[in-house]
C-alpha cells in the first residue's frame, strides 16, 4: 500500500518524454561547451603555450610553467562552485547555467585574440592567467547544475543514466576541440603558432550562443520548485553553510570518491599528450587524433557505466571503476613508455576511456543521492569541483615533475595514480547507495537524526510523509 502511494506521488516529479529529451540535450550540450573550451586551454597548455607564452624558457621548464596555468583554472573551480551552488540552490538551476556558459564563452574568446609575450611582454601570462581564472569559475558552477537538471527531473529507474549526459558533454567537448586543434595543427608550425591555434577559442563565441539558446528553453526542476513555495526562509540562508554544518561527511565522500576519474583525465587527458609529443615518439596531429578517438570511448563507457548503475546500484559500479584503475595504473604506463603509435592508443583507451568512463559515468547521480535538494547544488558542485582540483589540476605539473626526477621512468607515476585510486575507493565503501530511492526521500533521509532515535522508530515516523 505505502510503495503504491509512494509510486504515485513520485511520478508527479517527472519530466514528460517531450520536456525531458530537451532536459537531456540542453544537459549534454551545454556541459560540451563548457569543457570544449576547459580541456581546449588544457590541450593548447601542453602543445602550444609554452611556446608562445614562454618561450624564453627551457622548455622543460616552460612546458611546467604552461601547466600550472592550466592549474589555476582548476583551483579556480571550487570557488566557482561554492559561488554558482550558493546561487543555484537560492535562485534555481536554469539562470546559473545561462550565467555559466555566457561567462565561459567569453573568457574563451578572449584567449583567442590574447597578444602574445613578444608583443606585450610580461602582460600576455598575466592575462592568461586572469583569463583562465574566469574559465575555472565558470566550469565550477556549470557541472552541478547540468547534471541536476536532468537527476531532478528524471524517474529514479533512469536516474544514473539521465545525470551522466552532463558528464558525456565533458569528452564530446574534448572531442571537438581537440578535432578543430588538430585540423589547425596541420597547418605550417609557424602558422600554427602564429593564428592556427586562436581560431578554436575564438569559435567558443558561437558555440556559446548556441548552447544559451537551448537552456533557454528549459524548465526549472519541479523538486526545486516545490522546495521554494514550501519554504521562502530556505532561500535566505547559505547554503554552502547548512551543508558544512549538516553534512560534511557526505561532502567528504562527494570529494574522495571522485579524485579517481579526475586522475584519469588529469593524467591522460592532458599529460600524455604532451609526454608523447616531447619524446618525439608521434607527431602532435597524431595525437590530437587519437585523443579525440578515445572522447569517443570514454563516452561509450560512461552510457555503459551509468546505464548498469541503475541496473547494479552507484557503488557497487564505482567500485569496481576504481579497482579496475588501480589494477591498470602500471600497464597503462608501460604501454606510453613503448612509444609506439599501437602502445599509445591502447594507453590512452585504457586509461581515459575504460577508467574515466567507470570511475566517473555513475558519479553525477551517486554525488546528486548523498545531498537533499536544499543543498545539492552546492553539495554537488563543491565536491565534483575539489575532486578535480586535488585530481586533476595539479597531476600534468606533478607528473611532468615525478618523470624528471625519474629519469624519464613513469613508475612513480603509477604509483601516484594508485594511490588516489586508492583514496576513491575508500571513500566509497565508506558511503550508502541509495540509488533505491525515491528523490523526495533522498530529502527526507538526509535531515540529521536526533540523537536517541533508532533506525526502527526512524521508519516508522518516515512512512506516513513519504507515502504522502
Amino acid at each position: 500500500m505505502h510503495s503504491r502511494s509512494s509510486s504515485a506521488s513520485t511520478q508527479s516529479y517527472h519530466a514528460s518524454p517531450k520536456e525531458m529529451r530537451r532536459i537531456l540535450f540542453s544537459s549534454f550540450l551545454g556541459t560540451a561547451v563548457e569543457y570544449y573550451d576547459f580541456i581546449l586551454y588544457a590541450t593548447a597548455a601542453g602543445l602550444v603555450f609554452n611556446q608562445v607564452f614562454f618561450a624564453g624558457l627551457d622548455p622543460a621548464m616552460a612546458l611546467f610553467v604552461s601547466f600550472g596555468t592550466l592549474a589555476v583554472g582548476y583551483v579556480a573551480r571550487p570557488l566557482g562552485g561554492f559561488i554558482f551552488g550558493h546561487l543555484g540552490d537560492r535562485f534555481g538551476r536554469k539562470t546559473i547555467l545561462v550565467g555559466t556558459v555566457l561567462i565561459m564563452g567569453i573568457a574563451s574568446t578572449l584567449v583567442g585574440l590574447l597578444p602574445t609575450t613578444e608583443q606585450i611582454g610580461v602582460w600576455a601570462p598575466i592575462l592568461l592567467v586572469t583569463l583562465r581564472v574566469f574559465q575555472g569559475l565558470a566550469v565550477g558552477g556549470e557541472w552541478g547544475g547540468a547534471m541536476l537538471l536532468a537527476f531532478e527531473n528524471s524517474k529514479r529507474e533512469s536516474r544514473g543514466f539521465a545525470s551522466s549526459f552532463a558528464y558525456m558533454g565533458a569528452p564530446a567537448g574534448t572531442i571537438l576541440g581537440t578535432l578543430v586543434l588538430s585540423a589547425m595543427s596541420t597547418l605550417p608550425q609557424e602558422q600554427f603558432l602564429s593564428w592556427g591555434w586562436r581560431v578554436p577559442f575564438v569559435f567558443s563565441a558561437v558555440l556559446m550562443m548556441l548552447a544559451i539558446y537551448i537552456r533557454m528553453q528549459v524548465s526549472e526542476s519541479k523538486v526545486f520548485k516545490d522546495l521554494s513555495a514550501a519554504s521562502e526562509s530556505k532561500k535566505r540562508k547559505v547554503p554552502a553553510a547548512e551543508l558544512f554544518r549538516e553534512h560534511p561527511r557526505s561532502l567528504l565522500i562527494a570529494v574522495g570518491s571522485g579524485l579517481s576519474g579526475q586522475m584519469a583525465q588529469g593524467l591522460m587527458g592532458a599529460w600524455a599528450l604532451s609526454y608523447a609529443v616531447q619524446q618525439a615518439v608521434l607527431a602532435q596531429t597524431d595525437v590530437l587524433n587519437m585523443k579525440a578517438l578515445a572522447g569517443v570511448g570514454t563516452i561509450a563507457m560512461i552510457i555503459l557505466a551509468s546505464k548498469l548503475s541503475d541496473r547494479l546500484g552507484r557503488k557497487r559500479v564505482l567500485v569496481c571503476g576504481n579497482i579496475a584503475a588501480m589494477a591498470l595504473a602500471f600497464p597503462v604506463m608501460s604501454l606510453l613508455e613503448m612509444g609506439s603509435t599501437t602502445a599509445f592508443l591502447l594507453a590512452i583507451f585504457l586509461g581515459l576511456s575504460v577508467v574515466q568512463g567507470f570511475t566517473a559515468g555513475p558519479y553525477g547521480a551517486f554525488v546528486g543521492e548523498l545531498f537533499p535538494t536544499s543543498v545539492r547544488y552546492s553539495g554537488t558542485s563543491i565536491g565534483y569541483q575539489l575532486a578535480s582540483t586535488l585530481g586533476a589540476g595539479f597531476t600534468p605539473m606533478i607528473a611532468t615533475a615525478l618523470v624528471m626526477v625519474g629519469g624519464g621512468s613513469l613508475w612513480m607515476v603509477a604509483c601516484l595514480w594508485i594511490a588516489f585510486s586508492g583514496m576513491s575507493l575508500l571513500s566509497l565503501l565508506a558511503a550508502k547507495d541509495r540509488s533505491g530511492e525515491d528523490i523526495q526521500h533522498l530529502d527526507h533521509n538526509a535531515i540529521p537524526e536526533p540523537a536517541g532515535i533508532s533506525d526502527a522508530e526512524t521508519v516508522k515516523t518516515t512512512a506516513p510523509t513519504a507515502g504522502a
